[in-house]
């Protein structure tokens, strides 16, 4: 393959390669065998019309775009790696004109890895950080498990208390008219658990059951409908029902209903041992995050937008996805909360900024410290997701393809290279 290149500025270099003319036509081929069934041509059945009547009919270029979309990501990687080139962004591709019998030119603006400038990396000094459990944490711990385990009992000869679960129906007026989204029946609300509208839940403490009463808020002026941000609203409240929660009694008998001990010790004990190593992990992940930061602060490089673009649409497509498990889409989310896409996407930047520098940073000091992964640390590393996704370690071999292996090993060394970071900081 023919691969020019050309330095157009720091970090860009345009690169122009060809798909030979025959490997071209072979892409038209494939694309009309396809596709033809699609084409619709009086006098011919449909899928047996030859390809020079749709050539003809459609005009020649009816197949180009199909054929450039099969070629082009194999000739581009290729040219890339003839040029020795890494593309860090969604390049900028270009097709010139395409003749019969000739090869199909491409020019693509391709955005390359900056170089990063390490400052001082080794000795961070860093205060200490430290997570402890103490008997109160247990104790809280345990006592979300017993409020989870309580039972809900009428109200029946007091008025409504800050704990207690008010059964409601409720309908929301602004300006005297009703609003889409401010109407619900059966309801049932925790007073002060602050879920409602601030102001809210305070108005019904001292209502009884059976009572009617008119609660009046003023929407926050960050409120996700834009058009009752900041707006005095008037809700008309029923209160069908109170109920309170009767704790289940901690002891012996609570600890073997709700985990795998007979005795409260035992469970109390599991409870502190759980969040001791929870906060050893929290300690290891602050103090490792705290030193990265202080290493980045001390590099310099000068990240193409490109680069932080691509990272942005990363992170848009895998929050996107995490809506989906919750039956949502980025279009409700952003309807909710009033935000355009623009703006949306703006909301991930600084977090992309930092995110690609931390990465290039991390590689340039792996880089400086000759830090490599051996095979038996790869097969390390596999075998412990195998453990951890419940698989054999032969079958998770057999669907990882040669780039998950590599990106796991890329994984392995930059652990490696935080452990390096860690060990040689300097902690006070």
């Amino acid at each position: 393959m023919a691969v020019k290149t050309e330095q157009v500025e720091k970090n860009l270099v345009k690169v122009v390669f060809e798909v030979s003319a025959e490997d071209f036509e072979a892409a038209i081929q494939k694309v009309y065998v396809k596709n033809a069934k699609k084409y619709s041509i009086p006098g011919f059945r449909k899928g047996k019309v030859p390809r020079a009547v749709i050539e003809k009919y459609y005009t020649e270029a009816v197949f180009y775009d199909d054929a450039i979309n099969l070629v082009l990501p194999e000739a581009f990687e290729a040219a890339l790696k003839e040029a020795e080139l890494e593309s860090v962004a969604r390049p900028d591709l270009d097709v010139g004109e395409i003749k019969h019998g000739e090869p199909v030119v491409f020019t693509a603006l391709v955005t390359t890895k900056p170089e990063v400038e390490l400052g001082d990396y080794l000795g961070i000094e860093l205060e200490k950080i430290e997570h402890t459990v103490t008997d109160e944490d247990v104790m809280k711990d345990i006592e979300v498990t017993q409020n989870k385990n309580a039972r809900l009992v009428p109200v029946e000869d007091r008025a409504a208390e800050n704990g207690d679960i008010a059964v409601i129906d409720f309908e929301g007026f602004s300006d005297g008219v009703p609003f889409e989204g401010g109407k619900g029946e059966g309801y049932e609300l925790e007073l002060g658990s602050g879920s409602f509208i601030p102001g809210f839940e305070e108005q019904l403490v001292g209502a009884k059951a059976g009572d009617d009463v008119e609660v009046n808020v003023t929407f926050p002026e960050e409120y996700h409908a834009a058009e009752l941000a900041g707006k005095p609203a008037l809700f008309k409240v029923k209160v069908n029902e109170l109920k309170h929660k009767e704790l289940p009694t901690l002891d012996d008998d609570f600890a073997s209903e709700v985990s795998e001990f007979e005795t409260l010790e035992e469970f109390k004990n599991s409870v502190k041992e759980r969040l001791t190593k929870d906060a050893e992990n929290k300690t290891k992940t602050e103090t490792e995050n705290a030193v990265i930061d202080k290493v980045c602060e001390n590099a310099s490089v000068d990240i193409p937008a490109g680069m932080i673009d691509a990272q942005v649409e990363r992170m848009v497509q895998d929050f996107a996805q995490r809506l989906q498990y919750q039956g949502m889409n980025l279009d409700m989310y952003m309807q909710y909360t009033g935000s355009t896409p623009e703006s949306f996407r703006e909301g991930f930047r600084p977090q992309a900024e930092k995110q690609v520098k931390t990465m290039l940073v991390l590689e340039a000091v792996c880089k400086a410290e000759n830090v490599e992964v051996t095979d038996e640390e790869t097969a390390d590393k596999v075998a412990e997701m195998a453990k951890m996704y419940g698989m054999e370690i032969d079958k998770l071999n057999e669907l990882l393809s040669d780039d998950d292996k590599e990106n796991i090993a890329n994984d392995v060394k930059m652990s490696k290279t935080i452990d390096l970071l860690v060990n040689k900081a300097v902690i006070k």
